[in-house]
């Protein structure tokens, strides 16, 4: 193989064992959340698929970077052997001397060309920029997976079934942190030692159980709903809420709630008699089940204060935003904030 060609290899070789590593670092120190920001493009959900697949895709990894390095001690150190001999055989070094002298520089040589070029600026590259190396390594990366994924589903096979007779559980793909249930124990040890402030041991344990509240759990008991018949007019909507005291109006027919009025928007109408139902908005059904986090979620996408929560074909109430706050802004902060505004 000419000189030429062995340089060409020798290029190709540490531009992929460069692509591999850096993919494998990229997935490893990438955020779950940050790749799912960037979803919207073909290569964020390639990515996104990455991580679901961990141990497959660091097998496909350590493959790429095996062949790689051994493809290199076979082309590119035996060339460079073979190339210094006789230039230190010519200095008028013996030939036997020469010949080991010229097998260790070559060795030397093809390590650092591999460590440095291959994986170690690759890898510092990845790990500076995790998001960014995994989504621009993504496409290719899958692409080398669907071709080698018969070999690497037998190699991860094997290496889990490993991992088993150890008495360890295999992943499939990193944690994107603490549970939960992690630092409900990680809040209490800190209040027990003293470390944490008494005030906001409780108003702590209270957020991190959120994901385990319903809106069954904070709907609040004995309600007294201002609600109007789907048929109502304006100045029926701002008769309920005169005598209910609330803003919002809900529209119901046949035991369903059909809309919810603001009674602001009642205001800016010069006919009263006009039917609520035109200016109505939507009304949120929340399943009494549904998890606060979610519930949350759907009320801000909805851009309202309210929902109706239901179980089955019946409506059980109305949860609002004030009902859910207490349980996630600390109780000493806002007493805090109650006394500086006081104080001011």
């Amino acid at each position: 193989m000419g000189g030429w060609a062995v340089a060409g290899w020798t290029a190709l070789l540490i531009v992929l064992s460069a692509f591999f590593v850096a993919a494998e670092f990229a997935l490893m120190a990438a955020k779950q959340h940050r790749l799912e920001e960037r979803a919207g493009s073909a290569a964020g959900r390639a990515a996104l698929r990455n991580s679901a697949e961990l141990t497959l895709v660091l097998a496909g990894s350590q493959l790429g970077i095996t062949v790689c390095t051994l493809a290199l001690g076979a082309i590119t150190k035996p060339a460079v052997h073979h190339a210094l001999t006789p230039l230190l055989a010519a200095w008028g070094i013996p030939l036997a001397v020469a010949d080991v002298a010229s097998f260790v520089l070559a060795l030397v040589f093809v390590t650092f060309l591999h460590l440095v070029v291959g994986e170690m600026a690759p890898k510092s590259w990845a790990i500076a920029h995790p998001e960014q190396s995994s989504v621009l390594l993504a496409l290719p990366m899958r692409a080398f997976m669907f071709v080698m994924r018969p070999v690497l589903v037998a190699m991860n096979s094997a290496a889990n079934w490993l991992v088993r007779k150890a008495g360890a559980t295999p992943v499939d793909e990193l944690s994107a942190g603490q549970d939960a249930a992690g630092l409900r124990q990680l809040v209490e040890h800190s209040a027990n030692v003293g470390a944490l402030d008494a005030r906001y041991h409780q108003s702590l344990t209270s957020v991190l159980t959120l994901r385990d509240q319903t809106v069954a759990d904070v709907l609040p008991p004995g309600q007294e709903l201002a609600w109007v018949p789907a048929d109502a007019t304006l100045a029926d909507v701002q008769a309920a809420t005169r005598q209910h005291r609330h803003l919002r109006v809900l529209l119901r027919e046949g035991g369903r709630t059909v809309g919810v009025v603001h009674v602001r928007d009642t205001l800016a109408e010069p006919d009263l008699t006009r039917p609520a139902r035109e200016i109505a908005r939507e009304p949120v059904l929340l399943p009494h089940d549904t998890h606060l986090a979610e519930a949350l979620k759907r009320i801000r996408q909805a851009r309202t204060q309210l929902a109706i929560v239901t179980r089955g074909e019946d409506e059980l109430g109305v949860i609002t935003l004030q009902d859910v706050l207490p349980a996630l802004m600390p109780t000493a902060i806002l007493e805090e904030e109650t006394v500086a505004t006081t104080a001011h």
